[in-house]
């Protein structure tokens, strides 16, 4: 499994960022590759969505999952379809601001994309991870 991590400070309260985090629709604000959101049922664990992520160009569909929610500090979402991964995210109060934690776990559809683009794929989801938190936090500190 591929696994990226990154972290940012975000200036605004830990329960705006976290239930920013926890609303499926907002990540056609702040992930990049994401093209579709869809069929969002229930709340906290069990929550589920559809969606649509197109990677190297190729478009892949799947379903998320809550799988773990800890108050305003701890989320782990599991996808499944076209792409496996585990996000797990984690907010913390510092000082009137929010540290956010990701990390994505993942299985790259080596069969689909083929060996040669895995190693493109990794350094397009890293970057991508990048962007996608420096979106949420423009978004949340505007």
């Amino acid at each position: 499994m591929a696994k990226v991590e990154q972290s940012i400070i975000i200036k605004a309260p830990v329960e705006k960022v976290f239930s920013y985090l926890c609303d499926p629709m907002n990540q056609l604000e702040w992930l990049p590759s994401m093209t579709d959101v869809r069929d969002i049922t229930g709340e906290g664990v069990g929550q589920k969505f559809g969606w649509t992520y197109k990677m190297m160009g190729v478009s892949f569909k799947g379903e998320t999952e809550v799988v773990e929610s800890v108050g305003s500090e701890r989320r782990v979402i599991k996808s499944t379809g076209g792409i496996q991964s585990t996000w797990t995210w984690t907010t913390k109060s510092e000082n009137g601001n929010t540290l956010v934690n990701l990390t994505v776990e993942y299985t790259i559809p080596v069969p689909v994309l083929g060996k040669v683009a895995e190693r493109m794929v990794l350094r397009q989801n890293e970057r991508e991870a990048a962007l996608a938190m420096t979106n949420i936090k423009e978004r949340l500190e505007s």
